[in-house]
Order: C-alpha cells, then sequence, then structure tokens
C-alpha cells in the first residue's frame, strides 16, 4: 500500500509497504481523505514541538472500516468513521480524572507514532466514531473542530459573552463558529487580511479587527470599555500570545489553544490586577467530538476546503500551503483520487 512519510523537516516520500494486520481490539481501515493541520505544516517546516523524524502524518482522517471484531460500540465492516487520535493510557492521574487529552502518556497518531497518511492503518476501537451521516469532506475537519468546542467547553462560555479570537487559521475559524453557535458575540483578530474576510463573509463573525497598534482601542470601543470576557489564542504567535491579556475584561479567561515553542512573559502586576484566569486548551475528548458531529450541519464545509488534493499533488504543493498568503484555508489529500 502507498504512504506518504516526512523523512526530515522540509521532505516527503512516496513510498510502498505492507498493509498492516489488525491487532485484537483493533479496527483496520481504509482512509479515503485526510486533514491538513497547522501541526503537519510545523512538523514539516520543523518547528513542532514534541516531535521525531521519520513520521507518517496525518490525524484529521476520514475513513471507513475494513474488519473489525465484536465490540460494544456497533461499528462494523463497511461503517465510516471518525479517529480520535489521541491514544491515552487509562491509568494516569489525567485519566484518572477524564482528562484523557492530556494524558501524561499520550501518543497522538501522527505526532507521536505514524498517523494516516497511507491507505489503511489498524487503531483502537475505543478511538472511533461512527459517522454514516457524514460526507468524507465533513469527516476530515471534526478533529480540528473539536479542537475549538474543547477550548469553549474548558472556559464555560455563555450564551451573550464577548469573546476575542486572536488568529483566523483553521482552529481559529472553529472557535469562532462554535462559539456562536452556544450564542456568544465573537471580534475576530488577525494581520491577514484574506482570513478576516473569510470570517466575515463565510462565517458570519460579529466584528473583524486587523492586529495593529489601535486594535485594543477598537476592542474597547466594541465593548463599551468592559474589554471581553474570554481572549483564545489560535495564533501560537508569540506577540500576540503576549498580547492577548490586553483585550480580556477584569475577571475574565484567556484561554491559550495555538502551541508557541518557547517562553512567553507577562507584566504580573497587570494580569494580577485583573483576576485573570489562564488555562491551556489542549487536544480534545470524546464529548468534544460528539458536539461537533451534532452540530457539524451548520458549518459551511465547503468554503471552508479551499484545497483537495492527490497524493503526489501534496508533496508538490505543500511548500505553498506555508505561507498564509496563498490563500489556503483547510487542504485535503484525497486517497481515492
Amino acid at each position: 500500500m502507498k504512504y506518504i512519510v516526512c523523512e526530515k523537516p522540509g521532505e516527503f516520500l512516496l513510498k510502498e509497504k505492507e498493509a498492516p494486520v489488525r491487532k485484537e481490539n483493533e479496527a483496520l481501515l481504509k482512509i479515503n481523505m485526510v486533514g491538513i493541520c497547522g501541526t503537519d505544516l510545523h512538523a514539516y517546516a520543523g518547528n513542532q514541538a514534541f516531535f521525531t523524524y521519520p513520521r507518517i502524518l496525518g490525524h484529521e482522517l476520514a475513513s471507513e472500516v475494513l474488519e473489525i471484531g465484536e465490540n460494544e460500540k456497533g461499528i462494523k465492516k463497511g461503517d465510516k468513521v471518525v479517529v480520535m487520535p489521541y491514544i491515552s493510557c487509562g491509568e494516569c492521574i489525567a485519566c484518572r480524572k477524564g482528562k484523557t487529552n492530556c494524558c501524561t502518556n499520550i501518543s497522538v497518531l501522527g505526532v507521536h507514532d505514524d498517523g494516516g497518511m497511507q491507505e489503511q492503518i489498524s487503531v483502537p476501537v475505543d478511538i472511533l466514531l461512527s459517522v454514516n451521516h457524514l460526507s468524507n469532506d465533513q469527516m476530515a475537519i471534526v478533529e480540528p473542530l473539536a479542537i475549538g468546542a474543547h477550548a469553549l467547553r474548558r472556559s464555560n462560555i455563555l450564551a451573550g459573552e464577548t469573546i476575542a479570537v486572536i488568529g483566523c487559521g483553521p482552529i481559529g475559524i472553529g472557535i469562532i463558529k462554535l462559539a456562536q453557535i452556544a450564542g456568544a458575540k465573537v471580534i475576530a483578530i488577525d494581520t491577514n487580511e484574506q482570513r478576516l474576510k473569510f470570517a466575515k463573509d463565510q462565517i458570519g463573525v460579529d466584528y473583524i479587527l486587523k492586529a495593529g497598534d489601535s486594535t485594543i482601542k477598537q476592542v474597547i470601543k466594541i465593548t463599551n470599555g468592559d474589554l471581553c470576557d474570554a481572549v483564545f489564542d489560535a495564533s501560537g504567535n508569540k506577540y500576540a500570545l503576549e498580547s492577548c491579556p490586553d483585550y480580556m475584561s477584569h475577571g475574565g479567561r484567556f484561554v491559550l489553544v495555538g502551541l508557541y515553542k518557547g517562553e512567553l512573559t507577562y507584566m504580573h502586576p497587570k494580569v494580577h490586577a485583573k483576576e485573570m484566569t489562564l488555562m491551556c486548551s489542549r487536544n480534545a475528548n470524546i464529548e468534544d467530538f460528539e458536539h461537533v458531529i451534532s452540530v457539524i450541519n451548520q458549518f459551511p464545509t465547503e468554503s471552508f476546503i479551499t484545497h483537495n488534493v492527490s497524493l503526489t499533488e501534496m508533496i508538490e504543493d505543500f511548500d505553498s500551503w506555508l505561507d498564509p498568503e496563498s490563500g489556503v484555508m483547510k487542504a485535503t489529500v484525497n486517497f481515492n483520487s
């Protein structure tokens, strides 16, 4: 079977190997489509944390079951399934508290272990969700939307609250739309005018602001001086991450969704005065996936996926996707072409 491996930063190779053999309590899956996410882009560029090479990327998967044994979920051969790509130990303190998304021994497909950029993969049955009613396009974006769903659930966003989302890439767009569905008012902030336009035209975000020296003044005006109940960083940019508390109200929450590979600095009296709640949001849980699946028909999947390519085209085009100015919002790789 064919697969693509990232041999080292900046190098993909298309190779062939034997198909995997399903183990007990696993399902053998046929991969139909793989979404490309920021983690894949960072891994290719050589600046992804927690990463080693060579690695088969891919954890946003649209797949169907080729082989499976009897299971409590009732999943059977031929079913379409979404893969929750976080394999947890079930025994550590995080798992015992139900926080399997930050298991101390977590293995994420496509990051710590080989992922789905291959024609077939065998994975544990307990990370599968049956989604026979979804299209391949919808299946391929459930995981990144679940990242946003988890961040919103962690921050306990309430209807009527005003939030700011910094970074209008795929994760930021997911947070924006899911926050709207929850009844929040959203201010989208980015340096990229194309992505701000997408947020306005396709998502219908309440306000768009181009990041700059006057951004805080505009947030103050929009919120009548209150600032935002919660601020979400989906950029992973050091400057953005360190500026986010400026947009946050007294008593507000700051949620770090994007990941920066380095140190961050905050002026303690400034954030202390606001009694800021700072929280990180990592991966997602099964309930986040279930929530996304229940509302995904409200998401503009067709316009969100801007590029769909074959395996060989992915290798040729990947470099261009590193540049936000290329117009890529979400790229997917089609294994059936």
